[in-house]
């Protein structure tokens, strides 16, 4: 059965109540619970980690491939925006990476605009609400079958 790592960034522990208005009212646990939806229709094991710390998540993508991950759905979260760490711990991953974000970083605040992270995965989708983490992770599946 093939593996997924699951990586929720700084402050996604906050959904539901942090800025509904930019990420909406679902909870990160109702978010995991439709990727486990979608994974086990997929017939594929998640594993879910959320973190708000940099070495916490550089320590997870370190490890991915080790623990027999075939690829990374990634929401880096602020850290799209200021983690060279995250950044190269990706390039290093050797595994499909993809970049998930549920609010169009390009549509806010200027400093939002550059993501470190978009130029080491294999693709990026934003600006969906939760249903980017779906759409990443059909896309993610898709990379590792035509792999």
């Amino acid at each position: 059965m093939k593996k997924i790592l699951v990586i929720h960034g700084p402050n996604l522990d906050l959904l539901g109540t942090r800025e509904p208005t930019i990420y909406g009212r679902l909870t990160l646990a109702k978010i995991n619970r439709m990727l486990k939806i979608q994974a086990k229709k997929a017939k594929v094991a998640l594993v879910i980690k959320q973190s708000n710390h940099e070495g916490a998540i550089v320590d997870l993508i370190g490890r991915a491939k080790k623990n027999k991950f075939q690829g990374i759905l990634i929401n880096p979260a602020a850290y799209t925006h200021t983690s060279v760490a995250v950044r190269d711990a990706i390039a290093a991953c050797g595994l499909i990476v993809v970049e998930v974000h549920l609010s169009n970083i390009y549509s806010r605040e200027e400093f939002r605009h550059k993501s470190l992270i978009s130029p080491v995965v294999c693709g990026t989708i934003l600006g969906f609400g939760a249903n980017s983490y779906t759409l990443g992770l059909a896309a993610l599946l898709d990379l590792i079958r035509t792999k």
